[in-house]
């Protein structure tokens, strides 16, 4: 169960590899977390972020998982909450992409939208029956702020994040009052993996800060977190530009 403070004693991250995800993990294990899962394609980066976890003192497992594999979903989660109640899930799996290549080769498109939107509808209602079914848990799903307005720059990636951003406000609204607390959060730029090699954007984060945020909502039971909170306000101002002057942003 979870502490008063709405910090989980047990968690199931799906994209286990994350660099937000293992941030988040790290900062809920220094406080309360004790059981963690981590599902995600079997890989030597799996098993290493699992025994650094183990590191830190929790009684860490794996599961096979795969976003683009919605058949075994099921089964995969199933193995999970067999063992026990999860207080919280994190979903935190998803691709950048490449714009410039994946517009000439639609099937790549077509994978960016099948791991960041497909396979989130699938994990997320996956998830949630089974946090219903115990009666309570939350779901947290790393969104973007890229899924507030499509820009020429990435909206391939953007457009799976607004669909993804659509789909769990929808679910969070659906189990209202079922004792499952659905939480979107919403960073810009993040230094990581994903965007090695990319320009800097303004407001930009770390994971480390992505997690704080990740906390400080689930204290505050946040239906929405914008990392860094200034976002909201930039994001605002975007999405009621005219899209005549929009395009010409150096975006």
């Amino acid at each position: 169960m979870k502490d008063a403070f709405g910090l989980p004693q047990s968690l199931l991250v799906l994209g286990g590899t994350s660099e937000i995800a293992l941030a988040t993990t790290r900062r809920l294990i220094a406080r309360r977390t004790r059981t963690v899962w981590l599902a995600g394609r079997p890989s030597p980066a799996l098993e290493q972020a699992a025994e650094q976890l183990r590191g830190l003192g929790a009684e860490v497992r794996t599961v096979a998982f795969d976003a683009l594999e919605p058949d075994a979903h099921e089964t995969a989660l199933g193995k999970v909450f067999a063992e026990g109640d999860i207080d919280m899930v994190l979903l935190a799996f998803g691709i950048l992409g490449d714009q410039a290549h994946d517009e000439r080769d639609p099937a790549a498109a077509v994978r960016v939208a099948q791991t960041n939107y497909t396979g989130a509808v699938s994990a997320g209602l996956l998830a949630a029956r089974a946090l219903q079914a115990q009666g309570h848990g939350s779901l947290v799903v790393l969104s973007s702020v890229a899924g507030e307005r499509a820009r020429r720059a990435n909206f391939i990636y953007g457009s799976s994040k607004a669909g993804l951003d659509a789909f769990a406000q929808g679910l969070g609204d659906a189990l209202f009052g079922t004792g499952v607390h659905v939480m979107v959060v919403r960073p810009g730029f993040v230094h990581s993996r994903m965007t090695a090699g990319l320009p800097e954007a303004p407001l930009a984060s770390t994971p480390e800060e992505v997690a704080a945020a990740v906390e400080l909502g689930l204290r505050r039971r946040s239906e929405t977190v914008w990392v860094p909170g200034a976002l909201r306000m930039v994001m605002s101002a975007l999405r009621h530009t005219p899209r005549a002057v929009f395009r010409r942003l150096p975006l």
